[in-house]
């Protein structure tokens, strides 16, 4: 019968080559100026849930929130294998922290239903809180396990896990359903599979579809576009795959627990550092040149 693994995932910015050019004077990243990309530590959590699959049957399920770009990630999930893949896209949930990100997440992974494991990745590049984890396994009523190393056992009624403290390892059981949050060093990703980009690289939802055809037929009336839009459509469901697309009300979701009123976080400041000084500086290894670095950077404005 298998297992019935539901992934929580994220588009996100390429942070690891961040420069100037793509930062704004208030501090923040123009995420525009940065290539979207399957945030890593997902893609662990992905191979951890197909490689349940793969040695015990069952079905895997990927899910992010986003708009409507985000459907390149679910197309990279199904290159992988995944069997389903849902975007939760609608602009009631934009601005949401990670208190109500994980609030729609639930929402969402309750109307799947029957979950046996839910895996997330310990923490997304954008924002390295590693909250959402945690917090979406307290909506869900279900126990949680952090920092995923490998399965030891599993079974029916529970995982054996072990699992990464930082000074050393564990091993915890917890009953089924529960929450998994995976470490990039827990497995090796699987590489797309080439017949599967093949069979699924143009799937998507209809509003994606729409967003392509106004860019793609500028000149064609909406009615030319709409019979377009029915004719791809209509060859996507001979794919054996399809992007679902949800929006808060499909899955039920309280608006006041969306977006900017279901978000607490407040930013309170934010600091910026502009490195201008050309060449370099020695400082000697003395605590008295480490005190003249320090007040040389924040004489020049450099730092703060």
């Amino acid at each position: 019968m298998g297992y019935k693994c539901i992934v929580c995932i994220k588009q996100v910015p390429d942070t690891s080559n961040i420069t100037g050019e793509v930062m704004n004077r208030d501090g923040t990243v123009n995420r525009t100026a940065l290539p979207a990309i399957f945030n890593p530590e997902d893609l662990n959590a992905l191979e951890a849930a197909l490689a349940v699959k793969d040695e015990h049957g069952g079905e895997v399920t990927v899910v992010t929130m986003g708009p409507l770009g985000a459907c390149e990630a679910l197309r990279m999930a199904l290159y992988r294998r995944a069997d389903r893949v849902v975007l939760i896209t609608d602009r009631r949930a934009a601005a949401s922290d990670t208190l109500a990100t994980s609030y729609i997440l639930s929402q969402a992974i309750k109307k799947i239903g029957d979950v046996d494991l839910v895996f997330c990745g310990r923490q997304a590049i954008d924002g390295d809180t590693a909250q959402v984890g945690p917090q979406l396994a307290e909506k869900l009523g279900i126990p949680q396990i952090a920092y995923f190393e490998r399965f030891e056992s599993l079974t029916y009624r529970a995982a054996r896990v072990r699992r990464n403290t930082g000074s050393g390892w564990e091993v915890v059981e917890s009953p089924l359903p529960v929450l998994i949050t995976v470490l990039d060093t827990a497995n090796e990703p699987r590489p797309a599979a080439a017949k599967r980009v093949m069979q699924y690289k143009h799937l998507t939802t209809p509003d994606e579809l729409r967003a392509r055809l106004k860019k793609g037929m500028p000149d064609a009336t909406d009615a030319e576009r709409e019979a377009e839009h029915a004719r791809q459509m209509e060859k996507q469901t001979f794919l054996g795959a399809r992007i679902e697309q949800w929006d808060l009300d499909d899955i039920d979701a309280d608006l006041q627990w969306c977006g900017l009123s279901g978000s607490p976080t407040k930013v309170h400041r934010v600091q910026w550092i502009v490195l201008t000084k050309e060449g370099y500086t020695e400082v000697a290894p003395t605590e008295e040149g480490v005190r003249g670095m320090v007040h040389e950077l924040i004489v020049d404005h450099t730092m703060g």
